[in-house]
């Protein structure tokens, strides 16, 4: 829901700000005053093109800024979340309008492209009166509406889930047709794969074998330092530490009566008497298992040998070995399985295929169902709005295509005939800004409000009515917005009188230019600004009672 729309610098406003809540705000003013300058401002927040003569004469450039309550916009709060902008339940829309004819926007603060800009409010605000603004224009926003209309979301979601495991098949199906003969590349995997299993690659076992080479080829080397090791700890000479610590403690604990702490001298020292013993013991064990094998140790060769050549080969180092066996076994089991899985790929695409077409069909007969519901509903309305023979009709085409469709397989045309006898044409092709800004109403009151942007902008709905038409507008709009927010720019007093809010747009000469001014309207200027609306320049009385009246019966209803 719209919250705050504030404007600097814009055609003859200089600033100005406005707050929005929710149900119907209505927009009036005299001719020329600048009212659909604040639906123009909104378009230009919506991803328009920068348009230089938009800036106020003099200033350098045009500052347009709209707040959003995303309390009601579900999906736009997807969009910012995917898109990283997102900032809490709030969303801020800014543009700037350059002299120059330059442009910049923000999103929540952040640059943004004009696209994402476009694409974003498009989630937010749907502007129904110029057809550059018409999202009901779109062909995809028809479809939209008319599910949303015919809660058609079960069917849907069926469809859109059966169209991608369809699309999945099919896709796995073109890879592997795409491999063409995959005999020479088996052949291949086979031998890569023979050699490498030929061979221990775990991690932890070339570890070892790294291990046994560097011992088997410093052998000699380790013999001879362990046995001076032995020799130099344990030998019977009087200098060799063993025998000294033997002789040291023995000394101490003759003293150990006449001075305590030589006790606890003594006993470090047996503590490292013990420790010297421990070690020459696991010295004569390792000099035992030490050997000189130049037989193990050419074969250690060869085998560490083999192990770097296949590194190599494969571009990985040793302990990525075991890995790329995995792998080159993991194809070939792939490849081998490709002609069956083939075979089998062909009944399961059948199976997908037709599990699509027998939800599209469910599908199709819940939009034709709706299709015919909402073309009675708005003919009818129409009829109201004062397009007397009016014809309105919802056409469902083919979609075409052999690929699986996520959307169903129709697509939705809006066909509108504004005259009695002449044949309904494409919305989109309607010429009459205030025939399509009425028509759109139509499908927005029938629809209930079921559109997912929650905020509608309606600019001179009311063009070319009046009287017992007019009202019926206004009532339409006031009970669209029981659903919507919605936002109408009139000049008509019988649909003004039904707005939830009223703002005034005026204009002035100050400093040698003009000017336009918004003002929020009290429930005392509100009457007079029905008033003047109804009786133009001169307001007597009789206009005043009649605006009173408009308004008592508005909040009556």
């Amino acid at each position: 829901m719209l919250t705050r729309l504030a404007i600097r610098d814009f055609a003859v406003v200089a600033v100005t700000e406005l707050e929005f809540g929710s149900g119907l705000t209505v927009i009036s003013g005299e001719t020329g005053a600048g009212k659909s300058l604040l639906v123009d401002a909104l378009g230009f927040l919506s991803g328009l093109r920068a348009d230089s003569g938009m800036v106020r004469h003099g200033a350098p450039r045009a500052e347009l800024v709209a707040e959003f309550s995303l309390d009601d916009a579900p999906d736009a709060l997807a969009w910012l979340r995917e898109a990283e902008f997102d900032d809490g339940g709030e969303c801020q829309l800014r543009r700037t309008l350059r002299a120059d004819g330059g442009s910049r926007a923000w999103i929540n603060g952040r640059p943004a492209t004009m696209a994402q800009l476009s694409e974003l409010a498009a989630l937010l605000v749907e502007i129904h009166g110029q057809h550059e603004h018409q999202a009901l224009l779109s062909r995809a926003s028809q479809l939209a509406l008319l599910d949303a209309f015919g809660g058609t979301e079960a069917p849907l979601s069926a469809v859109r889930q059966a169209a991608r495991e369809w699309s999945a098949l099919l896709r796995e199906r073109e890879q592997l047709a795409g491999q063409g003969d995959v005999g020479d590349r088996i052949a291949w995997l086979e031998h890569q794969l023979g050699e490498l299993q030929r061979e221990s690659l775990e991690p932890e076992h070339i570890a070892e074998l790294t291990s046994s080479h560097r011992r088997h080829a410093h052998a000699a080397e380790l013999i001879g330092t362990c046995e001076t090791a032995v020799a130099r700890l344990g030998d019977e000479h009087e200098a060799a530490p063993l025998r000294v610590l033997h002789s040291v403690r023995a000394e101490l604990s003759r003293q150990a009566a006449h001075e305590p702490r030589l006790g606890e001298v003594e006993a470090m020292l047996e503590s490292a008497t013990i420790q010297v013993d421990e070690a020459l013991a696991l010295l004569d064990q390792v000099r035992g298992d030490l050997d000189l094998d130049p037989g193990a140790l050419e074969e250690l060769d060869q085998r560490l040998g083999r192990l770097h050549e296949l590194s190599r080969k494969h571009r990985v180092p040793p302990e990525g070995l075991a890995a790329q066996r995995d792998a080159l076994a993991a194809e070939l089991e792939a490849l081998r399985g490709a002609g069956e899985r083939l075979r089998k790929l062909d009944g399961e695409i059948a199976a997908a295929e037709a599990a699509w077409r027998k939800a599209a069909e469910t599908l199709s007969a819940a939009r034709a169902k709706a299709a015919k519901a909402l073309s009675k509903a708005t003919t009818a309305l129409l009829s109201e709005l004062g397009m007397g023979g009016g014809r309105f009709e919802v056409q469902l085409e083919p979609a075409g295509g052999s690929q699986p469709d996520p959307q169903g397989a129709e697509r939705a045309e809006f066909l509108v005939s504004a005259n009695a006898g002449q044949p309904p044409r494409p919305l989109r092709k309607v010429a009459s800004g205030g025939e399509l800004s009425r028509i759109s109403l139509a499908i927005e009151v029938a629809a209930l409000g079921k559109d997912a942007v929650p905020t509608m902008v309606f600019d001179e709905v009311d063009s070319g009515i009046g009287g017992a038409v007019a009202q019926i507008v206004g009532e339409k709009l006031r009970a669209l917005g029981a659903s919507r927010q919605a936002l109408c720019v009139t000049h008509l007093p019988q649909v003004a009188a039904q707005g939830h809010a009223h703002y005034r747009v005026s204009k002035a000469e100050r400093e040698g230019m003009t000017q336009s001014a918004v003002q929020r309207l009290d429930a005392a200027a509100r009457e007079e600004e029905l008033a003047r609306m109804l009786g133009g320049v001169e307001v007597g009385k009789e206009a005043r009672a009649a605006a009173r009246r408009l308004l008592r019966d508005a909040s009556s209803s």
